[in-house]
């Protein structure tokens, strides 16, 4: 999985985030010629920075500018994107953050790359995206859309599907943790609540692998096993220690369980250990003009036909 990327120039969008670091940290031991870390947050930056050898840019996906100068100066041949915002109940706080960032950065990411010759592409995805029912799921969801669509064989753009990382910054097990260690009641949402998990470990191989793959305009499953009921999990991480479960309900966005493909997309076959699938795509003149009625938008009103133009397909 990792030896398309010895001798490479390669760029990482999100590179000091929880899996974009771990990421960094691999694709550093393929032997590229150039690595390239893009972040946002100073602070992840500076520390990714500091163990890894690679050009640090502070600065966002969001920024066209700033991604001609980087495709202009260090002409990647392959870029990760891992670059987004991702807690559901603050972007349902904060809808044009999450489109914003999430969905008109990958399509402003993406033009950068055509605009300057080829590259490949790999756009971290998730299982959110997945008739999704929060504005994360729906910014990524058009994200998807936007490399599917856009792909071509000259610029070869996949997006990877993964589930919920496991310690992942924020995420439920280090709040169940921290809820055990202080003695507390362990906030779960719902009885029947179900999520699928994958280890850093194994979302960094997938996210390799679909660096690797010979296809183009796909999104790539990897195997996310059975989900697993978070009632569950949080009385496996309690052991001995049997403390009482609170049920808070669940929140704006939230679903009850997670899918992992759409009705109308169609498995292909598999490449490697990932499973291949076909999702709809829009014209690419139809989603440039959607993305910009996104990008005009000032108000819910005019947020929602946009976004359903994209999302219902």
């Amino acid at each position: 999985m990792r030896t398309h990327l010895a001798g490479k120039s390669v760029l990482v969008t999100g590179a000091g985030g929880y899996i974009g670091s771990a990421l960094v940290k691999a694709i550093v031991a393929a032997g590229p010629t150039r690595l390239v870390l893009l972040d946002s947050c100073e602070q992840n930056l500076f520390e990714i920075s500091r163990t890894v050898p690679g050009e640090a840019i502070l600065g966002s996906v969001t920024d066209a500018p700033l991604l001609d100068d980087i495709f202009d100066r260090f002409r990647p041949d392959i870029v990760y994107h891992a670059a987004a915002y991702k807690h559901v109940p603050l972007l349902e706080q904060n809808p044009f953050a999450a489109i914003h960032n999430n969905a008109i950065g990958t399509h402003t990411l993406v033009q950068a790359l055509l605009r300057h010759g080829p590259s490949r592409l790999v756009l971290i995805s998730t299982d959110k995206a997945v008739n999704p029912s929060s504005f994360l799921g729906i910014s990524k969801r058009i994200a998807e859309l936007v490399v599917v669509s856009l792909s071509s064989s000259e610029w070869p753009m996949n997006a990877v599907r993964l589930g919920n990382v496991i310690n992942s910054t924020g995420s439920v097990i280090p709040i169940f943790r921290q809820q055990i260690a202080a003695g507390e009641a362990v906030t779960v949402t719902h009885r029947e609540a179900t999520r699928y998990f994958m280890t850093l470990e194994k979302a960094v191989d997938a996210i390799l692998a679909a660096g690797a793959a010979e296809c183009a305009g796909r999104i790539l499953l990897p195997d996310l096993g059975e989900p697993v009921r978070i009632e569950e999990l949080a009385r496996s991480l309690m052991g001995d220690e049997q403390l009482p479960i609170r049920y808070i309900g669940l929140r704006p966005g939230d679903k009850l369980s997670e899918d992992l493909l759409f009705a109308q997309e169609v498995r292909e076959g598999t490449c490697g250990a990932l499973t291949v699938v076909r999702t709809p795509t829009i014209d690419p003149a139809a989603l440039d003009a959607t993305i910009e009625r996104l990008r005009a938008g000032r108000t819910l009103e005019e947020l929602r036909p946009a976004v359903s133009a994209l999302v219902c397909q």
